[in-house]
């Protein structure tokens, strides 16, 4: 058989099969019975994707199936195994939409299935920075565990997502290697079908972050080929399906790499490559899709790497801990003349943690000096933001918290590699001067351990800079600035999409403050972030400037004219899809509802966030939509051409604890009243906008009194 023989073959089983199991389906439950993949505003995203059509029942999911069908052409072709290969990925999205019917949840741990919209717009900043370089798909089980394992980890180290299909997952649990989404490795299921999860991911970044339209399928292999940079690993042997499976991947512009030799002239350069020793997999997948991973070499005895920035340390498995909340504990950047710093020096001002009790909880203080000619002291706090990352990279080490309110966990795996305080030196040395290179001429680390010393310094040192920062912090306003900064880090994936950050408005993802902006430029000043004058205002009232709009075009090549910065209904400002949260209007309370990243429910707009997250992202101007991040729902400048924050009449519940304090501020400095958030409705007061309305009614909430939005 040839390669052609075989994947046509693999074609047909699927085919088959998902007709067999739709005709089922619809004899068991009828053809009206209601399907879809949950936590998605695509219903089937792969489907929806290549033809622009949303499934919503048994009965239009056989009409696809005839739709599949015409997919499946047999010359003997590139082209028509390719289709084949697209027809046999939706066939297993059509297999694995049937097992979560009626709500059902089909996979247990370690298993994940289908990943909500929530999780991919999540990815959506560390794969634009780089903190995620790629997406490593391993199908089947090794030559071996130990084998399989070792893959693994090489390219977790390097930062790489991981997503397992089949006996990978199996021989992972073999040898207790920790999987799951806070790991960046994630079992998707056993079944061949369910590597159809992955394939959803790449296909969704298309529609939410690249505004390719669903039905666009020309224009969704294009955008997968050049910015989705994922790789397939298949391990012998390969069956028919997964070699279709395979010219799916591939037509998608995912590289196939396996130890599979016994089919004949299979190699296909950069696309289909036989790479016999296992251990090499991971040069060759990265070398097939032009993956660069940057090495920082940092004199730690663990590993570093992004993909451990979520991992979790539970109390059972922890050597030590350090907890700003029971002790004096913090973290401080600090300004200081070249003379003051000795490069690379790193003190430990008190015992080291091999002399502390297993599982005993300390007070810890780490004092960052930094020197250089181009050096700021508003670059200080943007540095300290970094220590969270920077920490939680280290393999075992889990960091938490900013200031004097910071708690670190170092597992006892990580001690028994030889882990000791200095190393907490070494990874912020090793990395404030490789990130801040261009300000940073000399960084040297202090770190106290010394209880005594770390109470006096934090009320001494620390908490008088925290105090003169905010201060500082507080005086920046709008007007207040010379310039602005655009930010287009998203452009990576979402080509039209242009920032314009603000004292008062940070970037969407809620990760680019106007301190932040500045630094980056300081830092890169041909790189993302770049001056913006504000000298010629058009209206005040909205926040819209001739130079904004002229930068807006330049950045956007074209595609964006003009933006508002302080209007909803107005030219409002793109959004890339990686948006922390999205504000809409809701007409009959005359106010907007807000709903972040993380709330699963309804809002009283009608609509789930990954709905409304469906009509705002892809660089799109949306009236009457907005993404946002979560600081600016506190902002003075909030939708003021609207009338500012009295607008908010709902939004989820744990996001209204999280901005009530700052919120409440601006609300009573702004209008005078007291304790605001309780007039705001959330999920525990109401879904739908009428009963919403009698609640705000009840309250007297403003937004009801104010000029009609619409």
């Amino acid at each position: 058989m040839t390669l052609f023989d075989i994947a046509f073959s693999g074609n047909d089983t699927v085919y088959g099969l998902t007709e067999g199991a739709i005709d089922a389906a619809i004899a068991q439950y009828g053809a009206d019975k209601a399907i879809a993949f949950p936590d998605t505003a695509y219903s089937l995203p792969c489907y929806y994707g290549v033809t622009g059509t949303k499934v919503g029942n048994l009965g239009e999911l056989k009409e696809a199936l005839g739709v599949v069908k015409t997919l499946m052409t047999r010359e003997k072709r590139l082209n028509d195994v390719f289709m084949s290969g697209v027809a046999t990925a939706l066939c297993a999205e059509f297999l694995e939409v049937l097992k979560y019917i009626d709500g059902a949840t089909p996979y247990e741990a370690p298993c994940y299935g289908h990943l909500g919209d929530a999780t991919i717009r999540e990815l959506g900043v560390p794969l634009v920075t780089g903190d995620i370089p790629g997406v490593a798909v391993i199908l089947g089980a090794a030559p071996s565990a130990e084998e399989g394992v070792a893959l693994v980890k090489s390219y977790q180290a390097q930062g790489i997502l991981v997503t397992l299909v089949g006996g990978i997952i199996d021989q992972c649990e073999e040898l207790g290697y920790k999987t799951g989404a806070n790991v960046r490795v994630i079992p998707l299921g056993k079944d061949v079908t369910s590597v159809i999860h992955v394939v959803s991911v790449a296909v969704r970044a298309a529609l939410i972050f690249g505004n390719i339209k669903g039905g666009d399928a020309a224009g969704l292999m294009e955008y997968t080929f050049k910015r989705v940079p994922a790789f397939v690993n298949a391990f012998s042997p390969l069956d028919p399906v997964i070699v279709a499976c395979g010219a799916g991947a591939i037509a998608l512009g995912f590289p196939v790499i396996t130890n599979e030799t016994s089919f004949p002239n299979i190699s296909v350069p950069k696309s289909l490559i036989v790479q016999p020793d296992v251990s090499k997999f991971n040069a060759t997948s990265l070398e097939a899709r032009d993956i660069k991973i940057k090495i920082t070499n940092i004199d730690i005895p663990v590993a570093f790497a992004s993909a451990f920035e979520g991992e979790i340390i539970r109390r059972g498995d922890m050597q030590v801990e350090f907890d700003g909340s029971r002790v004096d504990c913090f973290e401080l950047v600090t300004t200081k003349d070249v003379t003051e710093v000795e490069d690379h020096k790193i003190e430990l001002i008190g015992p080291d943690i091999d002399e502390f009790e297993v599982g005993s909880k300390h007070s810890i203080a780490y004092v960052v000096e930094v020197a250089g000619k181009s050096m700021q002291s508003d670059f200080e706090p943007v540095f300290e933001r970094k220590f969270h990352s920077y920490l939680n990279c280290v393999e075992g080490m889990m960091h938490t918290g900013q200031r004097d309110m910071i708690r670190i966990r170092i597992s006892k795996d990580t001690f028994n590699a030889g882990f000791r305080a200095k190393h907490i030196g070494e990874v912020l040395y090793a990395k404030v001067k490789s990130e801040f290179a261009a300000v940073v001429d000399k960084c040297q680390v202090k770190i106290y351990t010394d209880a005594e010393q770390c109470t006096k310094l934090r009320h001494e040192l620390a908490i008088p800079s925290f105090d003169k920062r905010d201060e500082r912090l507080n005086t920046l306003t709008d007007e207040g600035v010379d310039v602005y900064y655009s930010c287009i880090m998203c452009q990576a994936f979402s080509p039209s999409h242009v920032c314009v950050v603000t004292p008062e408005r940070l970037g969407l993802c809620g990760a680019v403050s106007w301190l932040d902006a500045k630094a980056t430029n300081e830092l890169d000043p041909q790189g993302p972030c770049q001056v913006i004058t504000k000298e010629k205002v058009i209206d005040e009232r909205i926040g819209e400037y001739e130079d904004v709009n002229e930068a807006v075009r330049k950045f956007s090549q074209g595609a964006l004219e003009d933006v508002s910065l302080y209007s909803i209904i107005e030219k409002p400002m793109t959004s890339c899809g990686c948006f922390e949260c999205i504000c809409g209007i809701e007409p009959l309370s005359n106010g907007v509802c807000i709903a972040n990243r993380e709330y699963a429910g309804m809002t009283p707009i009608g609509m789930t966030f990954p709905e409304l997250a469906s009509m705002t992202g892809g660089g799109v101007q949306t009236p009457g939509f907005m993404g946002h991040g979560k600081h600016f729902i506190a902002s003075k400048k909030f939708m003021k051409a609207e009338g500012g924050v009295a607008r908010i009449v709902w939004m989820p519940k744990d996001l209204k604890e999280q901005v009530a304090e700052r919120l409440n501020a601006t609300a009573k400095e702004m209008y005078d009243i007291d304790n605001f958030t309780d007039m705001i409705g959330d999920e525990t007061v109401a879904e739908d906008p009428e009963t919403l309305l009698a609640f705000l009614e009840e309250k007297g909430h403003p937004a009801l009194s104010m000029e009609p939005m619409m």
